[in-house]
């Protein structure tokens, strides 16, 4: 048989770094020429192999697929879609065998968080099943940080430095108005579960620049009565106070502040906004003018003030997933390993799927202030080199980021058409 093709899909949310993911896979198969055919990118993730809708990235120029690094979003369409137990959609699995036998792949890479190491996971093991060769490896992302085994994840460390830098600049703002107008500026982030995000946002204030600010975690059991006396006590004090919340604060009985009732493609509920049931109290309970925002796609779109760390360790993820899977590793991902904090020096090692699949990792303890307000030394030790350094993109004439623009050129079709249900 020929030297096999790689199959390479985004899941889930996209990043400000996951095209770096993207970009450190392709390139590292492309050095391989010996050993991988062609790359196959599926169009918005696994829907794009069961539907035979696959790109081929062998089309795209070195210089394009080299400025995937600094380009934000998800370069090839990302879903939401996880796929079932082999017992409950037979079909799908024997599509995807259907897919990948007509176009050679032997090498499958599925880049995205928890949902997504599921479905990586489960085409691991169809070779056992089915009888189909597949080698499954799972590249990490999640703006969330909440997979588990590896220190971080590719796309937290520029939604932190995003968070914590809107922070500071609109405390900045605020303070400035204060006297007059407005005395409580409410951010909601991103964190159904896990309130890395939110941390970050205590981030903006430090020792030598103290900044008045209240985290909401979802960690913590949200009480109205002691959280307007924190908000109160240090309006008094400075004057204003800035709010972050997580989108997953809930009340001591497990209800979301922002519950809508719906669900999303992947069964979870669906938020419909913590940060002006927030305001609307702030101004109901304690009579302060408010604003209120929202970061939502803002905060993972925002490539401009990447980490540098983080797109780093992006690239790193994508390249070592191929280097595994060529070394006839299956089923794992490449994690992140912290060596030292000071200097910081990290290393690339492999996570059993089975290990990752469904788990979350939530914000220890420890990193939570004891009034559940606020972060402690240990968390900002752990954050601090997430949101080292700067990767500017290239800027064109106009003062606009130069991103890359792919042709995204169709592979031809050689299955019959399939219904996605």
């Amino acid at each position: 048989m020929s030297k096999m093709n790689a199959f390479y899909a985004q899941s889930g949310g996209v990043t400000a770094v996951i095209n770096a993911s993207a970009c450190g896979v392709i390139e590292t198969c492309r050095k391989h020429k010996d050993k991988i055919g062609k790359v196959y990118a599926g169009r918005n993730g696994i829907i794009g192999a069961l539907t035979e809708d696959l790109i081929d990235t062998n089309k795209e120029t070195k210089s394009t697929i080299a400025a995937l690094r600094y380009t934000p979003s998800g370069a090839f369409g990302s879903c939401r879609y996880k796929l079932k137990s082999l017992e409950q959609n037979k079909r799908e699995y024997e599509r995807l065998i259907e897919v990948f036998k007509a176009h050679n792949i032997g090498y499958f890479f599925y880049n995205g968080g928890g949902d997504s190491a599921d479905t990586c996971l489960k085409v691991s093991q169809i070779g056992k099943t089915l009888g189909y060769p597949i080698t499954a490896v799972h590249i990490p992302k999640t703006v969330d940080n909440d997979l588990p085994i590896t220190d971080n994840c590719p796309g937290f460390g520029s939604v932190a430095k995003y968070i914590a830098t809107s922070t500071m600049e609109a405390s900045y703002d605020v303070a400035s108005m204060c006297a007059t107008s407005t005395k409580v500026f409410v951010l909601e982030v991103m964190g159904r579960h896990a309130g890395w995000i939110a941390a970050a946002g205590a981030m903006a204030s430090t020792k030598d620049n103290e900044i008045p600010i209240v985290v909401l975690f979802p960690e913590v059991k949200f009480r109205q009565a002691k959280f307007l006396k924190a908000v109160k006590e240090k309006v008094k004090k400075f004057g204003y106070c800035s709010v972050v919340v997580s989108e997953g604060v809930h009340w001591p009985d497990g209800r979301f502040l922002a519950e809508t009732g719906l669900k999303d493609a992947f069964g979870h509920s669906q938020l419909g906004g913590a940060a002006p049931v927030i305001a609307n109290m702030i101004q109901d309970k304690l009579g302060l003018k408010y604003h209120w925002a929202v970061a939502d796609y803002l905060q993972r779109a925002a490539r401009h003030i990447a980490s540098k760390s983080d797109v780093e360790q992006a690239y790193a993820t994508g390249k070592a997933g191929v280097e595994y899977a060529l070394a006839g590793y299956n089923s794992v991902m490449p994690a992140i390993k912290r060596v030292s904090n000071s200097p910081y020096k990290w290393k690339i090692t492999k996570a059993p799927l089975s290990k990752v699949a469904n788990v979350e990792k939530m914000m220890p303890a420890s990193f939570i202030s004891k009034d559940g307000f606020g972060i402690t030394q240990r968390c900002r030790n752990y954050l601090e080199p997430l949101i080292r350094g700067e990767d500017y993109p290239p800027y064109n004439k106009n003062g606009l980021p130069k991103y890359a623009q792919l042709k995204k050129v169709a592979v031809p079709k050689k299955c019959k058409p399939f219904k996605v249900k």
